[in-house]
């Protein structure tokens, strides 16, 4: 059993950045690949990132050259970065760990991402 918890999700101007952080607990992070969803209201929830436990790192088309995912085994923890966001990207985003990429065995609680103009 692993135990994630998001942060650093809130309110930014288009154009601006976040980087979303997910501190795990239970297991260590490296044991699992580890992934970015995201749900916007009234859509379903969608990918946006992922990264092997190898560090290969995998994107939306919608977000590629723009986020960047990444992980620190050492602070068991997964970053998001999120640069020149678009009001479409205002959604919940949730952190999940996997046994592969693309898929989530554990979920966080998600963080909030609100992008104005």
């Amino acid at each position: 059993q692993v135990q994630l918890v998001e942060s650093g999700g809130g309110l930014v101007q288009a154009g601006g950045s976040l980087r979303l952080s997910c501190a795990a607990s239970g297991r260590t992070l490296s044991t699992y690949a580890m992934n970015w969803f995201r749900q916007a209201p009234g859509k379903e929830r969608e990918f946006v990132a992922a990264i092997s436990r190898g560090g290969r790192t995998y994107y939306a088309d919608s977000v590629k050259g723009r986020f960047t995912i990444s992980r620190d085994n050492g602070k068991n923890t997964v970053y998001l970065q999120m640069n020149s966001l678009k009001l479409e990207d205002t959604a919940v985003y949730y952190c999940a760990a996997g046994v592969l990429v693309k898929q989530g065995d554990y979920w966080g609680q998600g963080t909030q991402v609100t992008v104005s103009s």
